[in-house]
C-alpha cells in the first residue's frame, strides 16, 4: 500500500479535508492486520457478496445494515428476499409488507418507505438493473457515500473505498491521519493509497473495531499493531 512520496514534509495536506500522516508505517500497519483478519468474523456484506454475487442483494443487505447488528441485517435479508429478490419484486410490494419483514432493523418503517422508492426508481430510471456508477446510486433514496461504495466494491468488484465509522475511528486512532469525518477520511484514503488496496481496507478494519479495536476501552493488550498505534483519544484500554 503505498503512498505517493510528499514535497517538502512527511504530512500530505488537502485544504479542508484533513492530513495524511506519511510518517506513520500504514502498509507494514495494514499488512499485520491482514494477516490478523482470519481470526474475526467476517462482515455481513462480505458473507451477502459472496454467497449470492448479486449487486441487488448488497444493495439491500448495506441499506438494512445502517445502525444495525450484523446478524439483524442478514435475517432480516433474507425475509425479504424471500419476498420479493429483484428491483421488480420489490416494487409490487407494499411499504407494509416490506417493514414487517425487515423488522426490527433500526428505522424498520423508514427503511420500508426508501426501499419501495428505491425499487420502483432502478425499473424506471435502469431498466431494473443496479447501477455501477457513483452517482447514480447516490441520486436513490437512503444511498449514501458509505452504501454507494459498498455496492460498488462488492457488488461489481471495482475500486472503492467504503469508511464507517469503524474505518474513520481506526485510522485516526492509529496516528495514520486527522480527520473530522468519514467522508474526509474517504478522500484521504483517495489520494494517498493505492486503488488497489482501497476495497480490502472496510473488509478488515470493520471486523478489526468490531472485535479488538472497539469505541470504548479497546482491547490494545491483544492488539498486534498496538507498537505503531498513536492511540488518539483513548483514555482506557483492556489488556489479555
Amino acid at each position: 500500500m503505498k503512498a505517493r512520496p510528499g514535497k517538502n514534509s512527511t504530512d500530505k495536506k488537502m485544504d479542508g479535508k484533513g492530513l495524511f500522516h506519511r510518517d506513520f508505517p500504514f502498509s507494514r500497519v495494514f499488512r499485520t492486520l491482514e494477516k490478523a483478519a482470519s481470526q474475526w468474523q467476517t462482515p455481513a456484506l462480505e458473507m451477502v457478496a459472496e454467497q449470492q454475487n448479486d449487486p441487488f442483494q448488497v444493495l439491500i443487505g448495506t441499506l438494512l445494515s445502517l445502525r444495525t447488528r450484523d446478524s439483524t441485517t442478514l435475517e432480516a435479508l433474507r425475509r425479504l428476499s424471500r419476498l420479493a429478490d429483484t428491483p421488480e419484486k420489490l416494487s409490487r410490494l407494499k411499504t407494509e409488507q416490506i417493514a414487517e419483514a425487515i423488522y426490527p432493523v433500526a428505522f424498520f418503517r423508514v427503511k420500508a418507505a426508501q426501499l419501495r422508492e428505491l425499487a420502483g426508481l432502478i425499473m424506471t430510471r435502469h431498466g431494473g438493473a443496479i447501477p455501477a456508477q457513483m452517482e447514480d446510486l447516490l441520486a436513490l433514496p437512503g444511498v449514501g457515500r458509505k452504501t454507494a461504495n459498498l455496492t460498488l466494491s462488492l457488488g461489481f468488484g471495482k475500486p472503492a473505498v467504503c469508511v464507517d465509522v469503524h474505518v474513520h475511528r481506526i485510522l485516526n486512532r492509529l496516528g495514520t491521519l486527522t480527520s473530522k469525518n468519514p467522508e474526509q477520511t474517504e478522500w484521504l484514503i483517495r489520494e494517498n493509497v493505492d486503488r488497489k488496496k482501497w476495497s480490502a481496507i472496510n473488509r478488515v478494519l470493520v471486523p478489526f473495531g468490531q472485535t479488538l479495536c472497539t469505541p470504548q476501552s479497546p482491547w490494545c493488550g491483544r492488539c498486534p499493531v498496538q507498537s505503531q498505534c498513536g492511540k488518539k483519544g483513548v483514555t482506557r484500554t483492556r489488556g489479555e
